[in-house]
């Protein structure tokens, strides 16, 4: 089951703002301020003149509504000043006169804003569609059922508007069992989101077919460097990439055992939870993360952890642990599942989300993934 992270995290920042969609209240509040400026300018002394604060009525209602209900209040603010003028003295009185033309200049001025900022929440629409694509082509959703797994995974994004960064996941079946992969490009933007797609398309093409965790691992290691040395990069850019790496974690699950086998290449160890207990499976010889040879020797050397029936490990990146609150504290990931004894993958990734969002008050400083494996 894939947990709907991007829009959990949309959904916690819109229960913690202000909502600025247009409503019929909101329009009230422009429409009962130029009643109640109407009324008190016509019945205040003749030398107070409190046509000036009608600009307030087009400028408020820019601010959430479109430029045709923005030109609508416009239109009724220099509709009420002229009243005002022709109760006090007339329309072609000089001050009344200049009011108005003041209004009508500051009403277009404001209606051509609310058109800007209608035209900017079409382009955001746009690109959120796009995100979407792009995060249903790149980071496909992992069955809820393999073999004799149970899997939810989620994807939480920094960015508000983004729906996939740098940070990868995927799970696929080979003859004796199940193989997943979860990983972490250095670096933001779209640069990251290719490496990731490369590493993503190339665990799937080669994880059923490699008869082996190092024979796989040497491949998306070929992979990541062939595209890291592309020559087609240079100047400042392949200097960038020259510095660029994942790290990832590659675990193969066999279905009649119960165990499970992990290549570790720098990247944080899988926590199991077993008993109340949280235990990291920290692997004694880890690999250099992919697209360092140049600077390490690779030695993929596969590591075996009991993983009995009932057990559940959790997969995640560091936009996890590195979390922080307000006060700088780290998130708690080891002591927070401890506090959530027995669960199975799918309650477990449900509280650990909701918890991670409070801790960092809605607001990741890193995108972040989670994979939760149960063996049933």
């Amino acid at each position: 089951m894939v947990y709907p992270g991007v829009m959990d995290l949309r959904r916690y920042h819109r229960d913690h703002r202000w909502s600025w969609e247009p409503s019929h209240a909101l329009v009230a509040v422009p429409i009962a301020l130029i009643v109640i400026v109407t009324v008190v300018d016509i019945l205040a002394p003749p030398e107070v003149h409190l046509g000036p604060f009608l600009v307030a009525a087009p400028a408020v209602t820019a601010s959430f509504a479109g430029p045709r209900m923005t030109a609508f209040i416009g239109a009724l603010a220099v509709l009420a000043q002229a009243v005002v003028a022709m109760v006090r003295t007339s329309l072609t009185d000089l001050n009344h006169s200049f009011q108005i033309i003041a209004l009508i200049l500051i009403s277009l001025f404001v209606t051509f804003f609310a058109h800007l900022r209608e035209r900017h929440e079409r382009e955001l629409t746009r690109l959120r569609s796009v995100a979407e694509a792009a995060q249903r082509v790149v980071l496909r959703p992992i069955p809820h059922r393999i073999g004799p797994l149970r899997i939810a995974s989620v994807y939480l994004a920094a960015e508000a508007e983004a729906q996939i960064g740098g940070d990868l996941y995927a799970a696929t079946r080979t003859a004796s069992g199940t193989r997943l992969i979860i990983g972490d490009v250095r670096g933001k933007g779209l640069e990251a989101i290719g490496d990731a797609a490369l590493l993503l398309g190339a665990f799937r093409g080669a994880a059923h077919r490699q008869a082996d965790l190092p024979a796989l691992m040497t491949y998306l290691e070929g992979t990541v460097s062939s595209d890291l040395d592309d020559p087609a990069a240079d100047g400042e850019e392949s200097e960038d990439r020259g510095e660029s790496f994942i790290t990832a974690a590659v675990l193969d699950v066999p279905d009649t055992e119960s165990v499970l086998h992990l290549i570790s290449c720098g990247h944080p160890p899988p926590l199991l939870l077993r008993g109340g207990r949280a235990t990291a499976l920290e692997v004694r010889r880890p690999a250099p993360p992919l697209g360092l040879t140049s600077f390490a020797e690779s030695a993929f050397a596969v590591e075996t952890f009991a993983f009995a029936p009932g057990d559940v490990v959790l997969l995640y990146t560091d936009g996890v642990i590195e979390a922080r609150d307000r006060s700088g504290t780290f998130y708690p990931l080891g002591e927070r599942l401890t506090s959530w004894p027995d669960q199975g993958a799918d309650t477990l990734l449900g509280h650990l989300c909701t918890d991670l969002l409070a801790h960092v008050g809605g607001f990741l400083g890193d995108d972040a993934a989670m994979v939760a494996i149960e063996r049933l």
